[in-house]
């Protein structure tokens, strides 16, 4: 599938081509402070299947307990988080899907790092839901 995805604030705007049967849910505590929320949702894109458009993302290097290295990328203007890859040759981009157009199309089939998961995050249904703010 192609996707098309951008920064918020359009310095950053990139093409791939994905599995839509990858898109996962994480729930690590990294994941929850890098995205400032409960849990991050992506898909893989294989590195030539990744092509920027405009511009370029930094990159932050989080280091694990493991001592493996896994580098954020994000818009240095906005601050959207864009993907996130091993640092040693890295064969895959875990776009973050809420940068994608086609999000819409991207449902989780899977959640990992489900002990660190907020209690919460499995029982939305009866919240009060309004149509916007």
């Amino acid at each position: 599938m192609k996707i098309h995805g951008h920064c918020h604030c359009g310095e950053i705007a990139y093409e791939a081509d994905v599995d839509p049967a990858q898109v996962s849910i994480c729930h690590c505590s990294d994941c929850q402070i890098l995205t400032g929320t409960a849990y991050r949702v992506s898909v893989p894109a294989k590195a030539g299947n990744l092509h920027f458009v405009k511009g370029a993302p930094e990159i932050y290097v989080k280091t694990a307990e493991s001592g493996r290295q896994r580098a954020q990328a994000f818009c240095a203007n906005c601050g959207t988080p864009i993907y996130a890859s091993d640092t040693q040759e890295p064969a895959t981009f875990n776009l973050r899907t809420g940068a994608i157009d086609e999000r819409e199309q991207l449902k989780p089939v899977r959640q990992i790092w489900c002990r660190s998961a907020l209690d919460w995050v499995q029982d939305l249904g009866g919240m009060e839901m309004r149509e916007g703010q």
